[in-house]
């Protein structure tokens, strides 16, 4: 197994690490949508929201050497699902043409008052030696 963690998790005292690889899958913890360097909310709901959430997502591939596209399954939590809309949106733009299987789970509040959490997993077997 090999893990991952920013900058950011280095100075963390939770029990945890921003992904971990194993057999060739990337499996990467929630990503909450805060400004993880300042600990600071977006401004603009749940599609600032989300923006943060897939920041903090895109960080943590690019760590890994992974591409949005290498992105296998999310599962989204938030709050309430009448933000789904403007989730969804900016999920789209993220991922644009690509289009990993999903799920959206309600819950209860999140972590510092988010509105979005987002966890990935993801296929590292297809890189080659190059990408590595």
């Amino acid at each position: 197994m090999k893990f991952y963690q920013t900058e950011a998790s280095k100075k963390k005292k939770a029990h945890y690490v921003p992904a971990m690889e194993h057999a060739g899958i990337l499996y990467v913890s929630g990503q909450l949508s805060i400004d993880l360097r300042a600990m600071k909310l977006p401004e603009g709901g749940a599609r600032a929201h989300a923006r943060q959430a897939l920041a903090n997502l895109d960080e943590v591939l690019r760590l890994a050497g992974a591409k949005r596209q290498d992105v296998l399954m999310c599962r989204v939590y938030t709050p309430d699902v009448a933000f789904w809309d403007e989730i969804d949106d900016e999920y789209a733009k993220f991922f644009g043409e690509h289009k990993p299987a999903r799920v959206v789970v309600p819950t209860s509040g999140l972590h510092f008052g988010c509105l979005v959490e987002i966890e990935a997993t993801v296929a590292m077997s297809q890189r080659t030696d190059d990408e590595i």
